[in-house]
């Protein structure tokens, strides 16, 4: 298959899974504006999030996703029949409608993600799980393919990682010499 045939498959970016703890359940309303400019600007899409808080014992959630149900729905039969070929499935098509039930409500994160983020989430703090569509990658990722590439690793290089490998660099240096 030419990567111009596997570009007409692929009607998503890449997604990110991101999964937040804030230590307090009171906000001031900083978050929503910015990914709502990063969605205005036609950087991402907002494929699902699930916010949960807990206060005094009660848990309150607040879900968000930038999709209609149909595109949930066309996401999930996606997600349902990649997993499908992954585990050898012959049914695709069984595949596809169990994912399908996943977005039929327009979300792919389901209610059960709220209480166990809930259960792991100590009093007064809050959590988070964002699905996010990287619409910038989409015409890179097309051009990749159409020159027939792969791509061979995909991570995320975070300061936190630098810092360690700094470290690690230092605590050799220090011990060879």
């Amino acid at each position: 298959m030419s990567g111009a045939q596997e570009t007409q498959a692929l009607p998503f970016g890449p997604v990110q899974m991101l999964v937040l703890e804030f230590d307090r359940t009171s906000f001031d309303g900083q978050i929503m504006p910015e990914l709502e400019r990063l969605k205005d600007a036609g950087i991402i899409r907002l494929i699902d999030l699930l916010f949960v808080t807990k206060k005094d014992g009660e848990v309150e959630t607040i879900a968000a996703s930038d999709l209609t149900t149909e595109e949930a729905e066309d996401l999930g039969a996606l997600i349902g029949a990649l997993i499908g070929v992954g585990m050898g499935s012959d049914d695709i098509e069984e595949s596809m409608a169990a994912g399908a039930s996943l977005g039929a409500d327009g979300h792919l994160l389901e209610e059960s993600e709220a209480w166990y983020l809930a259960d792991a989430l100590p009093d007064g703090s809050s959590a988070a799980i964002a699905l996010i569509e990287h619409r910038w990658a989409i015409p890179l990722r097309d051009k990749i393919l159409e020159a027939d590439g792969i791509v061979l690793a995909d991570e995320w290089i975070h300061p936190a990682d630098l810092l360690a490998i700094g470290a690690a660099a230092k605590g050799a240096a220090t011990a060879g010499g």
